[in-house]
């Protein structure tokens, strides 16, 4: 599997959410492609101290990559 790909679609799904994180004062950042196909995601600025954001990351985001990019099984958030 094209790792290099995979990585390019799935910024490309993010892409197309950031707006609406950024609307809010976030943002959100891929950290890595696990080799069992999981998304490490930082969540940044409001959205990683909002109450809300494993509901935003798992409806929003989440259904947004695999949707893109139905290989990935899953998108964590990774805490600093």
């Amino acid at each position: 599997m094209d790792m290099t790909d995979l990585t390019t679609r799935v910024n490309k799904a993010i892409d197309s959410v950031r707006p609406y994180l950024q609307a809010d004062g976030g943002d959100i950042t891929l950290l890595n492609i696990t080799e069992d196909l999981i998304a490490e995601v930082r969540l940044l600025g409001a959205c990683g101290s909002c109450p809300f954001s494993i509901q935003t990351l798992k409806n929003g985001v989440e259904q947004a990559i695999k949707k893109e990019v139905p290989e990935i099984k899953e998108v964590v958030n990774v805490a600093e």
